[in-house]
């Protein structure tokens, strides 16, 4: 089985959707105001231009997703890299693809290529199990607010991806302040 890790490009938006759509039945159904989960096409291209948006494809079939932005999220209070748009093929649920593809953004794009500490993502704490599969995968949670969009609470969890120049990080930001 051939298992590739790529920025996607316009001509995958169509299968993006698919796979968003489908993965996100869960939000749609808890009534959470997340973007991705009522995303049109569009909405999917604008977010291949204007981020990172990669993809995991099996034998040639784009199976799982995952967004770096490349806006610091105005409602969080962190200068950490920001992961959204995280969704697997629900064919593919089960078999780990998902902690693969997140696992070589944390090292390979988060780590080795942006040379960045850690990176953050976020999110609702009544999905009935996303924070702990975050948790269960090394996030933390440091900060939680609600944002009176019926959301309820949401959670800014962040995973340190390089131990060291995180705690040379933290060293020299209390050194300055």
């Amino acid at each position: 089985m051939s298992e590739v890790y790529r920025l996607a490009t316009q001509e995958d938006a169509e299968r993006l959707l698919d796979v968003i759509y489908e993965a996100y039945v869960t939000i749609r159904e808890l009534e959470l105001q997340w973007p991705a989960a009522h995303a049109d096409l569009a909405l999917i291209q604008d977010n291949i231009k204007l981020n990172e948006c990669y993809v995991l494809e099996l034998d040639g079939k784009i199976v799982a997703t995952l967004t770096l932005s490349k806006d610091k999220p105005i409602r969080w209070n962190s200068d950490l890299p920001f992961v959204k748009w995280f969704a697997v093929d629900p064919e593919y649920q089960g078999r780990r693809i998902g902690s693969r593809l997140l696992d070589w953004v944390e090292e390979t794009i988060i780590r080795d290529k942006l040379g960045a500490s850690a990176l953050t993502l976020a999110t609702a704490e009544k999905h009935p199990w996303l924070l702990a599969m975050y948790e269960r995968k090394g996030y933390q949670r440091i900060e939680s607010i609600d944002w009176g969009n019926e959301d309820g609470t949401m959670h800014l969890l962040r995973k340190i991806v390089n131990p060291a120049l995180y705690e040379a990080q933290l060293r020299s930001s209390q050194v300055t302040t």
